[in-house]
């Protein structure tokens, strides 16, 4: 059996738009890219990538039907992920402005495995993919299909959406050139990234 040709045209729809619309990953690649150029960037993007492959196959395995037999674990996914955000907005907001600082060693862009566990308290990937396996996944004899689809088509269309966020940062890492456009850039990607967390509470 063939899925219609519509079906792969709306998966990827979805998982563009909501991939490249702003977000916690996007806010923390366009810092990376920024501070790291986009070649450093790129096991974070994979990261990414990789836990939206993890977290929609949990999804479809049936994990996301915890939220449906115990309403407070949404509560508590929006608890622990809000705080996590802020934190993650803090270090970008004071991540080092001077040159000697920025070469630490512990001053390095996120991880793949860390990029990979960060989906799954992001809130925003959560609802992702709750709503596109709601909407798109296909009951009985089709459901593995397609539900292997969305995963594809969430990497091909989700991975070039996120890249250009990453790109943008490097464009942008030519005009911070001193400390004082660095540390303004940094406070606004904390803000930024704070700012989600108004997304998921309300």
């Amino acid at each position: 059996m063939f899925l219609d040709s519509s079906f792969y045209l709306a998966v990827a729809t979805f998982a563009f738009i909501t991939s490249v619309t702003p977000g916690p990953n996007n806010m923390m690649l366009l810092a990376s890219g920024a501070h790291f150029g986009f070649v450093r960037t790129i096991p974070h993007i994979l990261g990414i990538v990789l836990g939206m492959a993890c977290l929609l196959t949990s999804v479809l395995a049936g994990l996301g039907t915890i939220f449906i037999l115990w309403p407070p674990a949404h509560d508590i996914l929006k608890v622990v992920g809000s705080v996590y955000l802020l934190w993650l907005a803090w270090k970008l907001g004071s991540a080092p402005t001077d040159e000697i600082s920025a070469k630490d060693p512990n001053h390095r862009p996120m991880r793949w495995w860390q990029a990979v566990l960060f989906q799954y308290v992001n809130p925003k990937a959560w609802m992702m993919t709750i709503g596109c396996i709601t909407s798109f996944s296909i009951a009985g004899d089709l459901y593995v299909q397609s539900g292997v689809w969305i995963i594809i088509l969430f990497a091909l269309m989700g991975g070039p959406a996120i890249c250009l966020w990453a790109w943008g940062g490097m464009a942008i890492r030519r005009y911070l050139n001193n400390p004082k456009r660095r540390r303004v850039f940094n406070l606004l990607m904390g803000l930024a990234t704070a700012s989600t967390v108004l997304l998921i509470i309300k």
